[in-house]
């Protein structure tokens, strides 16, 4: 077989179908322990079908973490309105980026990408792109215009996007990697974006 990068999904009218299928085994038994088999049955599809979308693992897998990071990061940025202020901007960022940490989406692929990430690397670093690197480029693109229209100061935009996108985590992400999900509740969450707006306001309002 072909390295996972000389690899191609290959779209056909089941293409969603199987996707679903191994979205919901990858979240069910991890990616080591996700059989093709098991796939294939979730999926209601051969493994046949199911080679001729997705020829390796990998791929697959990848396909799904960025189909959910690009639907997760349009659906934030149809919500953002150029007549927000900033407060309102980076509070419903902040609200998408840590809605994200705690979901069981989110805490499942991050988990299985770190179990995973010495011997799968590339997978690693793609996540990274099309995940937590493609929010950074759009809170950074957002927060350029908003130091174009005078309404904050920032010199460095790069570090002030991963700035604030850390603080929204700060609070439950260490919580969640111990396995400490059940200490979390909504107002935690609402308390951390909060505080984090409030923080980078401080710092870098004009």
């Amino acid at each position: 077989m072909n390295a996972v990068g000389e690899q191609a999904v290959r779209r056909g009218r089941k293409f969603a179908q199987v996707l679903e299928g191994a979205r919901t085994i990858f979240l069910r038994d991890g990616f080591d322990g996700a059989s093709v088999d098991d796939i294939a049955r979730e999926a209601g599809v051969s493994k046949a079908t199911l080679y001729a979308y997705f020829p390796d693992k990998q791929l697959m897998f990848r396909e799904i973490c960025a189909q959910e990071c690009l639907r997760q990061t349009q659906e934030a940025e149809a919500e953002i309105d150029p007549a927000m202020s900033p407060e309102a901007m980076l509070t419903l960022a902040g609200e998408r980026i840590a809605a994200f940490v705690v979901s069981d989406f989110g805490q499942s692929v991050c988990r299985m990408i770190i179990a995973e990430g010495a011997r799968f690397p590339e997978l690693a670093r793609e996540f990274y792109r099309n995940g937590p690197g493609l929010v950074h480029d759009r809170l950074a693109h957002h927060l350029h215009v908003l130091v174009q229209a005078g309404v904050l100061r920032i010199e460095d935009i790069d570090l002030a996007a991963e700035q604030f996108i850390q603080l929204c985590k700060a609070p439950i992400m260490e919580k969640l990697m111990f396995r400490m999900d059940h200490q979390i509740n909504t107002a935690d969450v609402s308390r951390a974006v909060r505080g984090a707006v409030e923080m980078f306001m401080a710092r870098y309002k004009a």
